[in-house]
């Protein structure tokens, strides 16, 4: 594999250690791990409709407080 240096700040170096999921782990890894962990944050058709749904709801007041869903579910929120 050719290998490339790249600069990073202190700070930047440290938030990547803290990502290490075992001491041995490459930063190439780790690089390559949020790389490819970050490809799946786009939203896809059916989550777009439903987050449109829910707004709809939203606007025509079609919510419930957490105090009803607490209530009807038997849970105590104090």
């Amino acid at each position: 594999m050719e290998k490339t240096t790249i600069q990073l700040s202190v700070d930047t170096l440290n938030r990547l250690k803290n990502i290490k999921r075992h001491y041995r782990e490459s930063y190439d890894e780790i690089v390559n791990y949020l790389i490819d962990e970050n490809q799946d944050d786009e939203l896809s058709e059916q989550d777009i409709k439903d987050i449109k749904e829910s707004l709809d709801q939203y606007k025509k007041g079609q919510v419930y407080s957490i105090d009803k869903v607490a209530k009807e579910m038997g849970i105590s929120l104090k």
